[in-house]
């Protein structure tokens, strides 16, 4: 698979960002949703900021307190031998989970698509119990002339919820609340009514099943989902044998919906795959590609804050190229271009 990386990657390297608080920095910036808007590559970039800390020997945690409407910091001990402090983007305490950082959304434009102007402050940043560990993973879809946002919110109270807002500006956004219970994330909603009814991939996990695959639902409205079909699981033996889930909003071409999903291995390896849905029946499936489209391979996707990840969560597709955005290492922003051709080569009957 000829995937071709910009000799610019990273992108955008947290360096770039500025916090949204002096007393914070920019740990992360990754995994951002990307629309056309003003004739500019519009990015909704995931920021995620942790405490400055002098201490080595104590972790600090940032979280928003919905009651008292303002962000808080939480400390732990790094020498006591019953936290679980293994995983970096976590700390575990007894049956509790704390993240160690917060994302809030950011945009970033561009009239090159690779050289970004980012705003200096937050786009949206976390308000409500259900946002108390941040917002993250955002997916933009144009639908009639408003941008359609949907973006994971995650909380030790509520779990993790997929969210709506919208905006016709990205200045102001209106929050539509919670469209998917917990825990299912990896939404993302097509970019146009298909016989009458919206549709959406998302990725319910089953704790007592360890199951996490691909589901489709639909909607009158795009705030109630309902029909909800499993669509597409992950493949034992192959690259994403451990979990997949959607990753860009999928692509109308002439053969029918082309999406580019995100898959795991069982040790975490993340990369890209590519499927092709039906036109009018998008819950079935024409095709899956065997190989992955993009997988990790520079230090910038193998090396970061999680190593081994290629994640997307938007792409754009113009005269014939496929323009990935993606997060690279949960730590930076990369981009790539392959040829239309080409992805379609990847597919096999099913």
């Amino acid at each position: 698979m000829t995937v071709v990386r910009s000799t610019r990657n990273p992108i955008i390297v947290p360096e770039d960002v500025k916090p949204s608080r002096e007393d914070f920095k920019v740990v992360c910036v990754f995994n951002a949703g990307v629309t056309r808007f003003q004739g500019e590559v519009l990015l909704l970039l995931r920021v995620a900021e942790v405490p400055l800390n002098d201490n080595p020997q104590v972790e600090l945690v940032p979280f928003f307190n919905s009651a008292e409407g303002q962000l808080q910091i939480l400390s732990f001990d790094k020498t006591d031998a019953a936290i679980d402090f293994s995983d970096s983007r976590f700390v575990r305490t007894g049956n509790e989970q704390f993240l160690t950082s917060i994302s809030h959304l950011r945009v970033a434009r561009s009239k090159d698509g690779i050289e970004f102007v980012i705003d200096e402050t937050p786009a949206m940043f976390p308000a409500n119990v259900y946002e108390r560990f941040g917002i993250e993973d955002p997916r933009i879809t144009f639908i009639n002339g408003v941008y359609y946002i949907n973006y994971s919110a995650i909380s030790e109270v509520t779990g993790v919820t997929t969210c709506l807002a919208s905006t016709a500006d990205f200045k102001t956004y209106t929050r539509h609340g919670v469209i998917f219970t917990p825990d299912n994330k990896d939404i993302a909603i097509f970019p146009e009514p298909i016989n009458g009814k919206y549709y959406a991939f998302n990725r319910p996990a089953s704790v007592e099943y360890k199951r996490r695959d691909m589901w489709i639902s639909e909607s009158p409205d795009l705030i109630a989902w309902g029909n909800h079909r499993f669509m597409m699981e992950a493949r034992e033996g192959f690259w994403d044998d451990g979990r997949i889930g959607c990753s860009a909003v999928p692509v109308r071409i002439p053969e029918g919906w082309l999406e580019i999903y995100h898959g795991s291995s069982k040790d975490h390896r993340y990369c890209l795959g590519v499927v092709l849905l039906d036109a009018e029946e998008p819950w079935k499936i024409i095709a899956r590609g065997r190989l992955p489209l993009m997988e990790p391979e520079a230090d910038y996707e193998r090396f970061g804050f999680f190593g081994n990840v290629i994640f997307n969560c938007g792409v754009l597709l113009e005269d014939g190229i496929l323009k990935i955005y993606y997060g690279a290492a949960d730590t930076c922003m990369g981009y790539a271009e392959a040829a239309l051709k080409d992805v379609l080569a990847l597919l096999e009957d099913q």
